[in-house]
């Protein structure tokens, strides 16, 4: 998978906690946002497995980054208000995918759907509501 270095350094600057984790950014755009994180021992719980906080935290940023794409011209940013995140199956190694489509486009809230892939596998789908941050 081909990872776009500008957006990867982008959404590290937007949000720092990506760079720590390590994510990457494979396409940013208002119909899609594709996030990676590769397997690593440091982000893991028992069993070798991805804590589900980290995963929950890709979902987040690659939703969030997608939002981004759909905000009104006179918008300030966005923020999480509500997230839900159904966990399928276990990351143990590999590369976790997290894409991201927008199910709602609206002037004060964008709902944003997140499949996170291990390979062919569907671990998590994640629905999240951001909300519209105006100027003050």
């Amino acid at each position: 998978m081909t990872h776009d270095e500008k957006a990867t350094e982008q959404i590290r600057s937007l949000m720092p906690l990506c760079a720590t984790l390590g994510v990457q950014a494979v396409t940013v755009s208002a119909e899609k946002a594709v996030l990676t994180l590769e397997w690593r021992e440091d982000l893991c719980t028992s069993n070798g497995m991805i804590h589900g906080g980290t995963v929950m935290a890709l979902a987040d940023a690659s939703g969030a980054a997608c939002a981004v794409e759909n905000l009104p011209e006179d918008a300030a940013g966005t923020s999480t208000i509500e997230s839900k995140t159904n966990f399928l199956g276990a990351v143990r190694g590999g590369t976790l995918v997290a894409t991201s489509t927008p199910l709602h486009v609206g002037r004060t809230t964008i709902v944003v759907e997140t499949e996170l892939r291990n390979g062919d596998k569907l671990v998590g789908k994640t629905t999240q509501t951001q909300t519209v941050l105006r100027p003050k």
